[in-house]
Order: structure tokens, then sequence, then C-alpha cells
């Protein structure tokens, strides 16, 4: 999640131009790097050596080895202190690349395979620039390698019917993305319970509207390489484009991670007796609340209040109204507050008679 772009800066024969263009699109689009692709061809005078000096601006190097841009003969003094102790010294990330046959020095490391820039060289590439720690990831095949050309190679959004084929699609990939958010039942759970949720996996702490939080968190994830896994429906607020990807099933899976406001409100929605029902909404507004999870809070009081109003429990009534007003205070929406206060007192206040002697 860097705020700022690191640059790539490829080290490239003129010949191999080709090859550095789709190198530099499958990163920029996969790995919210910039390349420095112009800068990284080779002039005559120079030799690998030479460039890879140059490149050192960048904060990764990568140099493409062929037999475009390698010398007949090319002794190790010629070649180490420019690609192995100088970058070392420095702390510069340098990797390379074989586009074809040719014999580069075996000791430099790491080293990608790219003859006909296979995908599976790409990929490992991608996410050695995203993180030098990870090692690496199991292969995949058939639709989990559609499902990835799709959605992790480039920013997308996809649909599959079940949802185990996006779990594991998740894990296979999940190294090619800032982070996996999973959101259970989409398709029963309402938009402002599965917006608060993805907060709450974000550690943001949506305290507005529901209007105000989508923005928030548009913002937040469109600038971020994400992973979005709607399970069981597809909510089109929830689809943030940008830099994140989204992955929707038409079918929910076995739930797994669902928090202890999210087993409320399934809870209240079932529920069928009245005290149930009240017991409910009185613990969601308490999980809510300490949750800075206020438009979930809203939602159930709205519901909490129109049920309580068929039911004919007074006292219910204006508990959830009490509620509702402030939350729209703490919003600014003062005049809808105003309104609604009115229409509480009028319904549940006790009119106390004036005394007169």
């Amino acid at each position: 999640m860097q705020a700022l772009t690191a640059t790539v800066f490829p080290c490239y024969a003129a010949g191999d131009r080709a090859a550095a263009e789709a190198i530099a699109t499958f990163l920029e689009r996969g790995a919210d790097v910039r390349v420095f692709l112009e800068e990284g061809m080779m002039r005559p005078e120079e030799d690998l050596a030479a460039k890879a000096r140059e490149a050192r601006m960048a904060d990764i190097v990568v140099v493409l080895f062929s037999r475009e841009s390698m010398p007949p003969r090319w002794p190790r003094a010629a070649w180490e202190d420019a690609l192995v102790t100088e970058p070392a010294d420095a702390g510069i990330r340098m990797g390379f690349v074989r586009l074809d046959d040719c014999a580069p020095p075996a000791v430099l490391r790491p080293r990608f395979e790219l003859a006909g820039l296979a995908t599976s060289g790409l990929r490992a590439l991608k996410r050695w620039v995203r993180n030098p720690e990870q090692g690496p990831a199991g292969g995949a095949g058939g639709e989990l390698e559609v499902l990835g050309i799709a959605l992790a190679d480039r920013a997308g959004m996809e649909t599959v019917a079940s949802a185990e084929t996006a779990r594991e699609f998740a894990r296979v990939f999940q190294q090619d993305f800032d982070a996996v958010l999973a959101l259970e039942d989409c398709g029963r759970r309402s938009l402002a319970a599965v917006a608060g949720d993805l907060g709450a996996q974000l550690g943001l702490k949506l305290e507005g509207d529901l209007e105000s939080n989508l923005a928030r968190l548009q913002e937040f994830c469109a600038a971020r390489r994400f992973l979005m896994v709607l399970e069981g429906g597809t909510p089109q607020a929830m689809i943030f484009g940008g830099r994140s990807s989204t992955l929707a099933t038409t079918e929910p899976g076995e739930p797994r991670r669902l928090d202890e406001l999210a087993r409320v409100q399934q809870a209240f929605a079932a529920a069928a007796g009245w005290k149930d029902v009240s017991a409910l909404a009185r613990q969601g507004r308490r999980l809510a609340r300490e949750q800075g999870r206020l438009a979930e809070c809203y939602e159930m009081m709205e519901e909490w209040h129109a049920e309580a109003e068929e039911y004919g429990d007074r006292g219910a009534m204006d508990e959830a109204a009490r509620e509702m007003v402030w939350i729209l205070e703490t919003w600014g929406r003062y005049e809808v507050a105003r309104r609604l206060e009115y229409r509480r007192a009028a319904a549940c206040d006790e009119q106390i008679p004036l005394m007169f002697e």
C-alpha cells in the first residue's frame, strides 16, 4: 500500500525493444510501477554494464540479456562491479532476464526466463518487482489461468459461479495483490453491511452515511492493487475499478469469517419472536456503535422502529427513534433529525396534564 509509485529501469539492446515494451506494459498494469522504457535502451557506444550504472536513478533495475545485448566475450571484470558489487553497496534491487538462448553469467540472481515472453516468467518477474521477499507461488491452469490473465496481470472484473473457485484463485494469485478482501453472502446482506465489513477489513472507521462511506471506499480501493472477492452477489457500488480487481460469484460459499456484527445482522433479519428481535437490535446497536459503523446502526434502528410500530411497542419505537436522531445529528443532517424528533415526541412522549388552580 505504498503511496509513491516505484520506478523500474530496464536495460536492453535496441534489437530487444519489442520485448522490453511488452515487459514494461505487463509490469505497469500489474505491479503499479513506472517503467523508464525510453531511458533504458542502450546507445550504440554503451554496453549493459554502463547502462546498469545509469539505471541506478530508479528503485529497481532489470537487465535484459539476449544475443542482441551480450558481447561474444564478456569477462567477469567487465560486469561484476556494475551488476553485483556496486548495486549491493548502494542497496539497489537488480534482477536479470534472459530473453533467448544466450548464456548470461550464472552467478547473477534473481534470474527470470522470458524466452518467448512466457506468461509464467512475466508473472514471476512481476511478483519479484512487487515484493522481493515473496517466494514462488503454485502454478495455475484452466479456469484459474484465464482468471489470472484477466485479474492478476491487470485490473479487471470477472464473474464465476462457484465461491470455491474464487477462493482457490485468491489463494494461488494472492502474491499479485496488495491484499485479498473477501466479502461473503453479498446477495443477502445490505449494501451498508457489506460496505461496513470491507471498511473493518481495511481498518477504516466508516462513521458516515452509506453514500459517504462508499465514496471513501472508492477513493481508497481504486488507488490500490486489491482483489475484491464478492461472494454470492455483485453489488455494483462495491466494484471500485482503478487499480483494484473484482471477482464476483453467483453462488454463496460456506461462511468462513463473518464477524460478530454480521452474525447479529443475519439473526436479526431472520428472527420471528418480538423479544428476540428487540434483543438482537440492541446487541447490533452496541456492536455497530463500538465499531463506528453508524450506517449499519441506523439501518437496523430503522427496521426495528418499523417493526415496533407494527407490534405496538411504544418503548421500542422511542428507543430506536432516539438512536436515529442521534446518528442524524452526528452526520450533520439536523433538519431531518428535527423532523424525526418531532414525530418521536408526538408518538412516544407521555403527555403530562397541566395543573390549574
